[in-house]
């Protein structure tokens, strides 16, 4: 029965050293995007947004336009029964009949004044919509001009480093092969803990590649020797050393 091939310490040292060598050039090519997709997102939300603003201003708009013309008509109607009650007025037969056909007038004649205080206050009210919306567009424009160049921008970094990243992305994906698992997986936790994704580094000036902080001699030595996996004690990350660094290539 075949059995599973032990690795060295200094092999399982080299796996995880030659994937941290990969992530970092993936890393770095993440650093030459910045920002630029979550910038490119959040303009997209943000046009999103301002589109559905838009759309609920021209909507308001569009009620508002449709209840002056309600008013309009209503002020026609008003205005053509009190032509009408004048003619009435010429074949009454008694001071009853007269009153009441003054007081059809005069209740169309209000019914016309308030029609006009409705009309003027929705104008009001259209003319402020039409600036909000005139406010909308303006910001709409300006953000897809913002995405526009935002977008070319990204575009052009990936169209540049595409073919590296697709690369290199395959070759993380065979190095975490080579890895032990639970060497693996200390290693994506640690990963995950610094912003520059740094969780293998060589001892530098007698200090740690990570966080700078002196290492002992006796621990150098202890890394040098390659016998156990050693991590920082100030910061966790897995020490190895320049000998080690310099043999490992992607």
């Amino acid at each position: 029965m075949a059995t599973a091939k032990e690795y060295s310490v200094e092999e399982k040292l080299a796996s995880v050293l030659k994937l941290q060598k990969i992530d970092s050039k993936l890393d770095g090519i993440q650093v030459l995007k910045g920002e630029l997709p979550i910038e490119v997102k959040d303009l997209e939300d943000e046009i999103e947004g301002l589109n559905t603003r838009q759309s609920h201003i021209e909507s308001e708009l569009k009620s508002i336009q449709d209840f002056v013309a309600n008013k309009k008509v209503a002020i026609k109607e008003a205005e053509a029964l009190i032509k009408k009650y004048e003619k009435q007025q010429d074949n009454v037969k008694n001071n009853r009949e007269f009153e009441a056909i003054t007081k059809e007038m005069e209740m169309q004649a209000l019914e016309i004044k308030l029609a006009e205080k409705h009309i003027k206050d929705a104008n009001e009210e259209v003319k402020d919509k039409s600036r909000a919306l005139e406010v909308a567009k303006k910001a709409v424009s300006d953000k897809e001009t913002n995405l526009k160049h935002k977008k070319g921008e990204l575009e052009k970094i990936i169209a540049e480093t595409d073919k590296e990243e697709k690369q290199f992305r395959k070759q993380s994906e065979e190095a975490r092969t080579k890895v032990e698992p639970r060497l693996l997986a200390a290693y994506e936790k640690i990963r995950t803990n610094y912003r520059n994704g740094l969780a293998v580094v060589t001892v530098s000036r007698d200090s740690c590649g990570g966080c700078f902080n002196a290492i002992p001699p006796q621990r150098q030595a202890e890394i040098r020797q390659h016998k156990k996996i050693i991590v920082c004690e100030h910061c966790g990350r897995i020490l190895v050393d320049n000998d080690l660094e310099a043999t490992v290539t992607i």
